[in-house]
């Protein structure tokens, strides 16, 4: 996949490290490749801004783009509103008790730490990672100030005042989550590729 790739991309690749490259340059060549099935261009002719640890973008009036990758699958989503996208492994081992501790996920936590589960903590931290997305945040600075509620499947940000709604997907060894507008009319162009990067 690398030989659809601009001068440009090809340049910025080699100022990263070996890994991140890699990553990069697949990734960019997989959104190419996506979008110009749905714009019927050549993937050299997409005209991404996607520089590395920057949400990707097109011009204006060509529709809204998300991605995200995991160790061996990227998902990518376009829809004409904004959208964000998460993907994540469901076998991911971490330790999610401390993990739903550490950040936001229950305004009372203390009384549902027994019976919080490893998917129930995943599936949440993967929708606030779609909602970070469609605002175009940064993980570490936004995460608190996203809640999540399971039932209306809603993401709110009281700092910034916004309010999603968000879906999620059970897809073979993952779980992906979309956070779009709650008005937003849903009918996204979703691909989700298996990739050892």
């Amino acid at each position: 996949m690398q030989d659809v790739a601009t001068l440009e991309e090809i340049k910025i690749a080699k100022n990263l490290s070996s890994s991140r490259s890699k990553i990069f340059l697949e990734t960019r060549a997989y959104l190419r490749q996506s979008l110009s099935t749905i714009f019927d261009l050549d993937p050299l002719e997409i005209p991404i801004n996607a520089h590395p640890g920057k949400p990707p973008s097109l011009p204006s009036g060509m529709g809204n783009i998300s991605l995200s990758h995991c160790k061996d699958a990227i998902t990518i989503v376009w829809h004409k509103s904004k959208i964000g996208i998460d993907i994540e492994r469901t076998d991911r081992d971490f330790n999610h008790i401390k993990f739903a501790e550490k950040y936001f996920f229950y305004t009372n936590k203390s009384n549902h730490n027994n019976y919080l589960t490893k998917n129930m903590i995943l599936n949440q931290w993967c929708a606030v990672e779609a909602a970070i997305k469609w605002d175009h945040g940064k993980l570490a600075k936004d995460i608190n100030h996203w809640q999540f509620f399971e039932k209306p499947k809603e993401l709110i940000n009281k700092k910034k005042n916004i309010h999603l709604s968000y879906s999620q997907i059970n897809f073979h060894n993952w779980t992906i989550a979309l956070a779009y507008e709650e008005k937003t009319s849903f009918n996204p162009e979703i691909i989700c590729c298996s990739k050892n990067f």
